[in-house]
């Protein structure tokens, strides 16, 4: 568990099923994702979520917003998939319900993640991505110290070709 000023990152449960899978069938978040995601999507996404903790000990967590409790979203900390052929990478990502929007949220739970992954985790370095027309992603990125690194720029593998969101950045950050 990571404490910040503002919210409790935590390994998901299944209580938290619920909040995670409005967050996920929400437009507006599921559409920076490829597309909507349902329920059956959102509970497999967390099945995955809860196998990466409790094999590796770190994972996508749940955020949670101390002064009340509430799930605002998932932030976190994971190897990236073997399809992304990024061998040896851990990235830190992040999704949050859009009434958390433009709150700072998404930098304080990044920049946790971050600092987990270099301190806990002892990474030499740290990579996120996201699609290339995410600009608000990208600014989470940069104002956490990130930079970008257009020679690992790719094309998304789970998107068909013709997806606006195909194309993605990378960026990275070190120690």
């Amino acid at each position: 568990m990571i404490q910040t000023d503002r919210l409790v990152l935590r390994p998901a449960v299944d209580a938290d099923r619920d909040a995670i899978a409005a967050m996920n069938g929400d437009t507006r978040v599921s559409d920076w994702l490829g597309g909507p995601i349902d329920r059956a999507a959102s509970d497999a996404f967390i099945d995955r979520v809860m196998a990466h903790q409790a094999e590796h000990g770190f994972g996508f967590w749940v955020a949670e917003r101390r002064a009340d409790h509430r799930v605002i979203g998932m932030a976190g900390v994971w190897w990236v998939p073997p399809e992304m052929a990024m061998p040896d990478q851990v990235e830190i990502g992040w999704r949050l319900h859009p009434d958390a929007w433009g709150q700072g949220y998404a930098t304080e739970a990044a920049q946790a993640c971050l600092d987990y992954g270099f301190t806990i985790l002892e990474r030499p370095e740290i990579i996120a991505f996201t699609a290339r027309a995410n600009l608000a992603s990208q600014a989470v990125m940069r104002r956490i110290g990130m930079t970008p690194v257009p020679d690992q720029d790719f094309d998304h593998p789970r998107l068909p070709a013709d997806h606006p969101l195909k194309a993605h950045v990378v960026f990275v950050a070190r120690p």
